[in-house]
């Protein structure tokens, strides 16, 4: 029973994102894993979110989106994680798709329900044009991050500083956003990630590199990204397991990852593929 019961508490640690605290009266700042989210994931709702679709499926939620023009980038790539500069080109697109009166709602409320579902899921907020740092996150203790990195392994994306010893897997793209009210100049994403995170119950896919065959591996730059450089690499024959990007008049497709959670991957190691990280277990929503 006592092994029980320390095996209980060892899985509630692993499975608990490691959070730093802020002074008393402060809002706490990021942990060092921060929630993970999938494009797709976040399509699904957003569809519902703005009135023009229940669906529930995250194709033909990417797709309506894609045809009013409300994309990240390059499109909708569902398996890649919602970063903040994703964040920043889809208000962009709500907002421009609202004032044009393509949505059942004015630019306020289109805009307000793009904020609750990206505060829903913990995602960080877009700095409005021209303004200032409001609160500078406080410095995290090196022996919290250190410890984060020795147990769970390094996080695909984080707000911080990574240790020197896992600093070559990062690539940081200044992209600045704001947290529960801190100001970020940018963040940290790995240059390859292709790992699967139990989220309530169920495995979640993501992944910056497509598979298309022997030999054929293609991987998105978050820097590249940034800058806006397009991804002609990414291209991949229409039908068998590939989707549109939901651009409009675009014949770029991607590889769509969700087809093979329901039954084997393409990438080897499994039905969830190996990769780097492997099956991470976290407290992501």
């Amino acid at each position: 029973m006592k092994f029980l019961g320390y095996l209980g508490i060892g899985i509630f640690l692993f499975i608990t994102p490691v959070t730093l605290h802020a002074q008393p009266g402060q809002a706490n700042p990021p942990p060092v894993g921060p929630p993970i989210v999938r494009e797709g994931d976040l399509a699904t709702r957003l569809e519902s979110a703005l009135g023009v679709g229940s669906s529930g499926d995250e194709v033909e939620a990417e797709t309506t989106l894609g045809n009013l023009g409300i994309t990240p980038r390059n499109g909708w790539i569902a398996d890649y994680p919602v970063t903040p500069d994703v964040i920043a080109e889809l208000q962009k697109s709500v907002g421009d798709v609202a004032n044009s009166g393509r949505l059942p709602m004015n630019r306020e409320e289109a805009l307000q329900r793009f904020n609750d579902l990206t505060a829903e899921f913990s995602l960080p907020n877009t700095p409005s044009a021209g303004s200032r740092p409001q609160a500078q996150p406080p410095s995290p203790d090196s022996t919290v991050i250190n410890n984060y990195y020795y147990d769970q392994g390094p996080p695909v994306i984080t707000y911080y500083a990574p240790p020197p010893d896992y600093s070559y897997l990062y690539a940081w793209v200044p992209c600045p956003f704001l947290y529960s009210g801190f100001w970020f100049p940018g963040f940290y994403i790995l240059h390859d990630f292709h790992r699967v995170f139990v989220v309530r119950g169920r495995p979640v896919f993501i992944s910056n590199h497509f598979s298309f065959g022997a030999n054929r591996v293609f991987r998105i730059d978050a820097v590249a990204r940034f800058k806006g450089m397009t991804y002609a690499g990414i291209g991949a024959p229409r039908g068998g397991h590939f989707l549109s990007t939901g651009v409009p008049r675009s014949d770029r497709t991607v590889f769509h990852g969700s087809h093979y959670l329901r039954g084997g991957s393409p990438h080897g190691g499994g039905a969830y593929g190996g990769g780097l990280g492997g099956v991470s277990h976290g407290g992501h929503r």
